[in-house]
């Protein structure tokens, strides 16, 4: 094909590859529903070293640790065997002595450059903004005006994004004075008026290449990529509700269309000095193939150690796996039953626990409780989701209460949405604290001095009645006792809880109290949607202990709830490790309570470390860094995930898991008997939620620039809960603050891929896998790590590409 008509091949398909290059990017979620998301979801298609080559080629971004972190963790952490298995397996010609040798060399990559790069080769960058620089932040504070709701600018979700931007830009006289480019703005009156028509001109007049269209313009999205995944997002939950809102063509449009007004603005004004420049950008297209080649090979011998990194923490797991004592023998009733979100900062309060008495049993089951719901206070048009963010809400929680709570409540949470969305949008912060005046300027004071009781800035205000009342209903109406029996029915055996209840069996969720801390929600449930677990609990305790619905229990599903077993809705606070009963306990529940206040003490001792806190006085400081409103690291979060465990508790109740693995109670054998639904259910949701959480950390360490949301200190809330900027501007921050994630000396999370232990017999995890496409990407292209626990082999086997083999 000739290179014109390569041109109008290019040009004619400009929307669709703008739509190719636009899936590539993943969603992220509001601050107020803040939940973990693998930031290359979208391309787990691809083998993971690829997508990390293309990402760092396209995007400027690290796809592994650097040298100095294996360099660290050689040989103390990571052992010379794994590094030789990691070698042998590779077959890419590296010895171990090689790979050492690489630990102190260089990496010289060549990476890709937008036409705006290019040009900025010819700019005195010390003395002058880059037009890079300038694209960006004319974008996102755009972008910012035009999604924000309940600030100075008012939010325009429903009007053309390109056309909004279009005509702001237009009157933006501004650009030229701050760049030096006189007569720029013509070059923008002349912009087509449509995305559509934009996107086919600039494909021509800038002779993009069909066979590299696609990845250009990812090149593009990749450069205002938190827009790019707000846009994703909302396209996300279009597509939930079944319906379509893809802004992201809109978004390419806006990106492309600076670098066809840079093209025509130099050819215009600087015609002999841009052609070596724009013959250089071009001639890129030619090289794409050999720049991704140059990039997976300069990448390889990382991908080696990264692989030593994770076999030795998996060998050193499997040992204790393997070499694990039973636990004893389960008693024929437990004295008290707490089920717990899988959440690895569970673990460590779940092996707490336990430690109290040999009559308590806890079980890990996902955070949401098996609630697919939606809460909506009655006189309210605030709703929000309690469920995985993977999942649309089939149901409608509402809530009733005594007296005139339901129209005080509805007061206060429109009352509190408003006034969080004032004082934390950027720029209204200052006439916030001037319209409150000293009022509040006495509040900073005394929560400066005496510190204050830990909020929420999401779920302050909520579920704070004792005697109140929730309806669920879906589509139809209100649930009736044999439907909500129906719905407790499978999430009772999810649980693998249908016979043997406690007379106290309590359902704890888990939310965090800090201050002053906009990625709060993001220390709250992902399972819940990024909110505590609060009303799961409650309405599942309402419902679990309603007689007509226990009776059904009994007759339609064989599972029968002694007449003495209370369900109490509890929540577990992460950030101080106090676990609260939210509804009564028995008025004999005297030991309970004391267990629960002996696990606390033991879980915040042994978190103190991590924190930095005397041991000795752990009980008041962690529980003063939850009121201290300049504390940037109130908890550690997830960071140290490396494994998700789905077995009987028993399986690992002797193992210290220190904190580092997700654990889902699973009872094979039970479950055999249905045909594996529950091990289905497992491997489909909470399986790709802990994956979610896994990548998030690792990239957010990774590269924290572009996937972390960077130093807290600095962020400014965007629009109320879009995002944060670092600073006033720049592109829409996503992921983990480095706060997060380092203690100021090194990193308290180690990028390792997530390894999931299964025990289950393997021709049904196999037989799962191979049904479920997103399931066995993640298996075959590296992702995530899936084995099987074989007890009676004593091994364990790893999936992979459909087959099984011993682990390494």
């Amino acid at each position: 094909m000739s290179a014109t008509a390569a041109q109008q091949t290019a040009s004619r398909n400009a929307l669709a590859q703008a739509s190719t290059a636009g899936r590539r990017i993943a969603p992220t979620w509001p601050l107020d529903q803040l939940i973990a998301v693998n930031p290359w979801w979208e391309m787990r298609d691809e083998a993971l070293p690829e997508v990390a080559a293309r990402v760092a080629l396209l995007g400027h971004a690290e796809g592994h640790m650097p040298r100095g972190w294996f360099r660290e963790q050689f040989p103390r952490v990571i052992s010379r065997a794994s590094l030789d298995t990691a070698a042998a397996e590779a077959a890419a010609g590296f010895s171990a002595e090689d790979l050492i040798a690489w630990l102190s060399g260089e990496d010289n990559p060549v990476h890709w450059r937008n036409f705006s790069d290019q040009v900025d080769s010819l700019r005195d960058l010390e003395r002058s903004v880059s037009w890079h620089d300038e694209i960006i932040h004319q974008i996102s504070q755009f972008c910012a005006s035009f999604y924000s709701a309940g600030t100075p600018l008012p939010a325009e979700p429903d009007r053309c994004l390109y056309e909004a931007w279009l005509d702001s830009v237009r009157k933006d006289r501004g650009i030229e004075i701050m760049m030096g480019a006189r007569g720029l703005h013509r070059e923008f009156e002349a912009l087509p008026e449509t995305a559509e028509a934009l996107l086919e001109e600039a494909s021509a007049e800038l002779r993009l290449p069909a066979e590299a269209i696609t990845d250009y313009f990812h090149a593009l999205l990749l450069d205002v990529n938190g827009w790019a995944s707000w846009v994703a997002y909302r396209r996300w939950q279009a597509n939930l509700a079944g319906g379509s809102d893809d802004a992201m063509p809109q978004l390419l449009a806006v990106r492309l269309a600076w670098e066809l007004a840079l093209w025509r603005h130099q050819h215009a004004v600087n015609h002999e000095g841009i052609e070596l420049v724009a013959r250089q950008w071009q001639q890129q297209f030619e090289r794409l193939p050999e720049l991704l080649a140059r990039h997976r090979q300069l990448q390889q011998p990382a991908w080696i150690w990264q692989r030593a990194a994770e076999l030795s923490y998996q060998r050193a797991l499997h040992k204790e796996l393997l070499e694990a004592e039973p636990a004893a023998l389960e008693i024929p009733r437990p004295s008290l039953q707490v089920a717990l979100c899988i959440d690895v900062r569970s673990e460590v309060f779940r092996r707490a626990l336990e430690a109290q008495d040999p009559g308590i049993q806890t079980i890990g089951f996902a955070g949401f409780f098996g609630l697919p719901i939606a809460y909506a206070p009655k006189a309210s048009s605030y709703k929000r989701p309690q469920l995985p963010g993977l999942l649309p809400p089939a149901l409608t929680v509402t809530e009733t209460a005594d007296g005139d709570a339901d129209e005080e409540r509805a007061t206060s949470l429109n009352r509190s949405a408003r006034w969080s969305a004032i004082s934390r949008a950027a720029p209204a912060a200052f006439g916030y604290v001037e319209s409150v005046g000293l009022a509040y300027a006495f509040k900073l004071l005394r929560e400066s001095v005496f510190g204050a009781d830990p909020d929420h800035p999401v779920n302050s205000g909520t579920c704070k009645h004792e005697h109140h009342h929730y309806t669920l209903s879906d589509a139809e109406g209100e649930l009736d006792a044999l439907a909500q029996a129906g719905l407790v029915a499978g999430i009772l055996g999810a649980m693998t809880l249908t016979e043997r209840f406690a007379p106290v069996v309590i359902l704890a969720g888990h939310g965090s109290s800090t201050r002053n801390n906009p990625h709060a929600a993001g220390l709250d449930c992902g399972a819940c949607g990024g909110q505590t677990g609060e009303l799961n609990v409650r309405v599942l305790a309402q419902v679990l202990n309603d007689s007509d619905v226990r009776a059904l229990l009994a007759s339609d599903h064989g599972i029968e709830i002694p007449n003495d077993t209370r369900f109490v809705a509890g929540l577990h606070d992460t950030t101080t490790d106090d676990l609260s009963c939210l509804t009564d306990l028995p008025e004999d529940g005297s030991d309970i309570q004391g267990w629960l206040h002996a696990a606390g003490e033991s879980a915040r001792r042994e978190r103190s470390a991590a924190l930095g806190v005397d041991r000795a006085k752990a009980d008041k400081a962690i529980r003063e860094r939850s009121r201290d409103w300049s504390q940037v690291r109130p908890e550690w979060g997830l960071a140290g995930n490396a494994c998700f465990i789905v077995a009987k508790r028993s399986r690992v109740k002797t193992i210290n898991l220190h904190g580092r693995s997700f654990l889902h109670d699973y009872d094979w054998e039970a479950d055999a008997r249905n045909g594996y639904p529950v091990l289905e259910l497992i491997m489909t949701a909470p399986m790709l939620v802990t994956h979610w959480i896994n990548m998030q950390y690792n990239l957010s360490v990774i590269d924290n620039e572009r996937y972390g949301s960077g130093n807290k200190v600095l962020h400014n809330v965007v629009g109320g809960n879009l995002g944060v900027f670092e600073g006033n501007g720049g592109d829409l921050r996503i992921g983990l603050p480095m706060q997060s994630l380092h203690n100021g000396e090194r990193w308290m999370h180690d990028t390792l891929r997530l390894s999931v232990y299964i025990d289950a017999p393997a021709e049904a995890i196999a037989e799962i896998a191979s049904r479920h496409e997103v399931v066995r990407q993640l298996i075959d292209n590296d992702w995530l790590y899936l084995f099987r626990m074989d007890d009676e082999r004593g091994e364990i086997s790893q999936l992979h590409s459909g087959e099984w083999r011993a682990a390494a």
